[in-house]
């Protein structure tokens, strides 16, 4: 941590800071919309507590349908300037490691205090969009709410049971109309990301293993496979991150993106598609890429972990970039640009 220029260690005064925090539930009221009767869940890993998003969907006639994305409001906790905000301006994340955590946020506040925790009022910024029939994007908005979390999901329970290989996990059982909640969201996503792969969206596909431990010691690797639920949560966030954006620049508002942009090796790419007989053209094109991934997919789905692993590094690293008004270049991987619509 220290060696990245990073702080392993919460200074004194921002821990005395959140412990004078009293955490008064919030109330509606001027700007803050009431939104708590709506069926908000969380979908998260199984032992995740800094939970920093809701999601929640509603049909509109016609066939379109609303999506809702809640962001825990930690700004309205944590002030510009503050001890806490000083120490999140050094580290700008929480750093994940297999054995140890180090939180951007005293777990008072990450966990706790403004974590969208289940059944608990929240302060949220709310992203609102309209899916079409077609899944592209229509109306969009974005403001500030109080929230409740009504079930506190699992990315590999709600799997389970989307893809018919298990039953409805029980904080879903519990909430009344929760199942049909569940069902809209994933159609609305799968719909999402086809748009997107249609347009040239890579989809990869990836070995990882997760370390499981009994106190401090590795008790486990367990192998991480594709999963529904998570596909379901990355494309609402897509989609939420594209209308943030445009929020922002139709108010003149900079932003900050984390873009791919568009691969300088990508003469590498072309020669490793010619070993199995296919063929890229010779400039960047996400969708000739993209189509290459899809047929080595169903042609060898045994090594297509490692030809996605491949690709990715040529592709290059990902980069943060300031957008001072849609000047900023898109995301090659997701087929992202400033002002497409998803």
């Amino acid at each position: 941590m220290r060696a990245h220029g990073l702080e392993p260690d919460f200074p004194r005064d921002a821990l005395a800071e959140v412990a004078s925090l009293t955490g008064a539930p919030p109330s509606p009221g001027g700007l803050l919309r009431d939104l708590r009767a709506l069926l908000w869940c969380s979908i998260d890993n199984d032992d995740s507590r800094d939970l920093d998003q809701l999601t929640v969907a509603d049909t509109l006639p016609g066939g379109g349908v609303k999506i809702l994305v809640a962001i825990a409001d930690v700004e309205a906790t944590v002030l510009k300037g503050s001890p806490v905000d000083r120490h999140a301006e050094v580290n700008t994340t929480s750093v994940y490691t297999p054995a140890v955590t180090f939180p951007m946020l005293p777990e008072k506040l990450s966990t706790n205090l403004t974590a969208l925790a289940d059944h608990q009022d929240r302060l949220a910024v709310v992203v609102e969009f309209v899916v079409s029939p077609d899944g592209s994007l229509a109306e969009s908005d974005v403001y500030g709410a109080v929230v409740k979390n009504q079930a506190k999901l699992a990315y590999n329970a709600v799997d389970a049971w989307l893809t018919g290989r298990g039953s409805l996990p029980a904080a879903a059982s519990a909430v009344e109309g929760m199942d049909a909640q569940l069902t809209l969201q994933d159609r609305v996503a799968e719909a999402l990301g086809r748009v997107r792969h249609e347009h040239g969206a890579l989809e990869f596909e990836t070995t990882e293993v997760r370390p499981e431990f009994d106190g401090e010691a590795l008790r486990d690797l367990r192998p991480e496979v594709p999963n529904r639920a998570k596909r379901l949560i990355e494309n609402l966030m897509i989609a939420a991150n594209g209308v943030t954006a445009r929020f922002l620049e139709q108010r003149g508002r900079p932003s900050i993106r984390r873009v791919v942009k568009e691969p300088e090796r990508w003469d590498r790419l072309v020669a490793l598609a010619a070993q199995t007989g296919d063929r890229l053209p010779p400039s960047p094109d996400s969708r000739a890429l993209a189509d290459y991934l899809a047929a080595r997919k169903a042609a060898d789905p045994t090594h297509f972990s490692d030809l996605s692993h491949t690709v990715i590094r040529l592709l290059g690293p990902g980069e943060y970039v300031v957008d001072r008004g849609g000047d900023a270049p898109g995301h090659f991987g997701l087929a992202l640009v400033p002002t497409c619509q998803v």
